[in-house]
């Protein structure tokens, strides 16, 4: 049963929405301050975390700064009022998705299960997708730039193994937004660019992603040429 860790100050919170989540095979544990909730992320063990930005000890921006620096964990921030500003913020520093307070169990309880989803999804066919200069391996989520293991968030790589499956292809916003957080998700077009100037940053100095203007992003790198060839691999 996937383990999800809650990081909020909240002590009326943890108990109900542990049960509500129990009801979906999911088990919730709360963490009432940063610094317990740091030490049980270290200890390992957990599938996803739901941040409050409203923190004790450090807010929610700098705790998902903190994690993102030890684990590629998906993570899910709590903004209050569904502020524009927190979102990107959130977004930038490194989480997967975020949900405005207040907020219905079954809504939060949907976003992590997309999170998950994507986190263990796998093609039938997952073979790795080569590049100059960069690999990417859908059956183990990893990735190589210039054959140097590169740390990706789940978002990060989703987008990236979108783009790589059809190099040079164009998708729009809408496109990239539908398949990263599924139809029932709230559109939100500035978080495509938000993930899409972080993974750029984390690629170079491969000049991987190209931005076609009122269009979209496609990926712009060749395919890696077979040993022992001068051709390009099909």
């Amino acid at each position: 049963m996937p383990r999800i860790l809650l990081i909020d100050d909240d002590a009326q919170l943890g108990p109900p929405l542990a049960a509500y989540f129990q009801r979906f095979d999911l088990t919730l544990e709360q963490a009432l301050r940063p610094s317990v909730g740091l030490a049980l992320l270290q200890q390992g063990g957990f599938d996803a975390a739901i941040l409050d930005v409203m923190l004790p000890e450090m807010d929610g921006f700098a705790l998902c700064r903190t994690i993102r620096r030890i684990s590629d964990i998906p993570l899910i921030m709590l903004t209050a009022r569904g502020e524009v500003m927190d979102r990107v913020v959130g977004l930038e520093l490194g989480a997967d998705d975020y949900v405005p307070k207040p907020f219905e169990p079954r809504e939060l309880v949907a976003r992590v299960q997309t999170v998950l989803r994507r986190r263990t999804a796998t093609a039938p066919a997952a073979a790795r997708l080569e590049f100059d200069g960069l690999v990417v391996d859908p059956a183990t989520r990893s990735v190589q730039r210039q054959g140097q293991p590169l740390e990706l968030t789940g978002t990060e790589f989703d987008l990236l193994h979108l783009l790589a499956r059809e190099p040079g292809k164009v998708f729009t916003r809408d496109d990239i937004l539908n398949h990263l957080r599924g139809h029932e998700a709230e559109l939100f077009t500035r978080a495509v660019d938000i993930v899409v100037s972080r993974l750029r940053k984390k690629l170079e100095p491969l000049d991987a992603i190209k931005t076609l203007r009122n269009a979209g992003y496609a990926l712009a790198l060749g395919r890696a040429q077979p040993a022992g060839t001068g051709k390009p691999a099909p």
